[in-house]
């Protein structure tokens, strides 16, 4: 269940409904001011709401009086096994202290962090790991690791209430998909504050992203969760935030930039769409409007698996055609395809909407009728049902122009994707990349 409590962390509020927040981690010595801030700056630019910084030495206190100052998003002071740190870094004035109280030396050493903390009005995370239960709770883990960490939670947060301390989050994290969604949906149902997720330690930007968007995926799903890191081993921190990002946007959970929606393609494909995606997606990175662009990889498909889009492409050998909300724009050879295409976006986020040429409009659905006549023997049931879709939409569309209330992006920058055998081959396909 969602969180009733909220906190607000430097201006960026957690739980009570607030909008799920992204953030991410830096991975640099905090020390050394200017590669921290680059990594900060980084992290913003790609959408981060908060940032993390190790603090595990006095130097790194020293930087973060100047890092808070000039952070652009508020930054979270990550403190393991020195209480003094952490009171230190809240004098400082980090917007948020991580506390594990199950490494911080006893609830003595707590309740001071606390003390320091309520006098400067600054919300804690009480992080639980799997790997840093307190000992008294070894023997539960290895019967029920599960309840042993929801256990080590709600022990923490006893601890807090006696203190009478309540502005804080929880997370709860573990390295198995499994017991990270098991033990936070438990939580959610034995305490009300707002929860931070994360698979600790998921592993490289490919199997970690996975992990993280199965495990925070369902939970999210779920209604379960507040904010969200996702943990990688790469340098790049901000590639934690595009993947935390992409959770959201595919949940509807938030809008940030363009989706985009690419068929898999099979043997129906005659062109070299592996490229034109590509590119779509790398000039898609400049824009910031949640614009929907859909790419067909052959007209069998048709536009109805696409209708939501605002906009799409769908090829064949030698042209192809362009689309917008599941009704033809026109046709266009197939090497301009993407230009062209970007053309239609630029020109409908100008005017706010997206207009349709009646001539052009005809004559690419007379190109998309014929192509599918030409392929008429591999009409599928999934094939005939998106033509019923596409006929539906177009009688529920209309004519003319259609609404489509953005703010221009400003343009976008040309640079050409090229793939090659080795990263995309076209051995046994209907096409030939020259």
């Amino acid at each position: 269940m969602a969180s009733k409590r909220q906190i607000d962390v430097g201006g960026v509020k957690i739980g009570g409904g607030a909008p799920v927040a992204v953030q991410s981690m830096t991975k640099t010595e905090t020390a050394d001011f200017d590669a921290t801030m680059r990594q900060i700056r980084a992290i913003a630019d790609a959408g981060g709401d908060l940032v993390r910084c190790a603090v595990p030495r006095e130097r790194d206190v020293d930087a973060l009086k100047r890092i808070v100052v000039e952070s652009p998003i508020p930054v979270i002071a990550d403190i393991h096994f020195n209480h003094t740190l952490a009171i230190k870094a809240i004098e400082a004035g980090a917007h948020c202290v991580r506390l594990n109280p199950g490494n911080i030396g006893g609830p003595e050493k707590v309740a001071e962090v606390v003390e320091v903390a309520r006098r400067h009005a600054t919300p804690m995370r009480i992080g639980v790991n799997s790997g840093s239960l307190p000992k008294h709770l070894h023997a539960l883990e290895r019967e029920n690791s599960v309840e042993a960490l929801v256990q080590a939670a709600v022990e923490f947060v006893e601890l807090m209430e006696r203190l009478d301390y309540e502005d804080f989050k929880v997370s709860i994290k573990s390295t198995s998909v499994p017991n990270t969604i098991a033990s936070n949906r438990l939580l959610s149902e034995r305490i009300d504050y707002p929860l931070h997720l994360g698979i600790t330690e998921a592993g490289t930007k490919w199997s970690g992203s996975l992990k993280s968007a199965v495990g925070l995926g369902t939970l999210l799903a779920d209604g379960v969760g507040d904010t969200i890191r996702i943990s990688l081993s790469t340098f790049h921190a901000e590639e934690e935030v595009k993947v935390g990002w992409e959770i959201l946007k595919a949940l509807k959970l938030r809008e940030r930039g363009p989706v985009l929606i690419a068929c898999p393609t099979c043997g129906r494909l005659q062109f070299d769409m592996d490229t034109v995606v590509a590119e779509i997606e790398q000039r898609l990175e400049s824009y910031l409007e949640p614009v929907e662009v859909a790419v067909l990889g052959c007209a069998v498909n048709g536009l109805g698996e696409a209708a939501q889009a605002d906009f799409g492409i769908t090829g064949a050998k030698n042209e192809g055609l362009i689309f917008a909300h599941g009704k033809p724009l026109r046709k266009v050879p197939q090497e301009r395809l993407v230009d062209e295409l970007f053309a239609e976006i630029d020109r409908s986020l100008k005017v706010g909407r997206t207009v349709f040429d009646d001539a052009e409009a005809a004559a690419g659905a007379e190109w998309l009728e014929r192509i599918e006549e030409e392929n008429a023997g591999e009409l599928t049931p999934e094939r005939l049902a998106a033509l019923e879709a596409k006929a539906a939409n177009a009688e529920a569309m209309g004519g003319g122009a259609t609404a489509l209330p953005m703010a221009p992006a400003g343009g976008a920058e040309r640079r050409q994707v090229k793939l090659g055998e080795d990263v995309s081959p076209t051995a046994g396909r209907r096409f030939t990349r020259t």
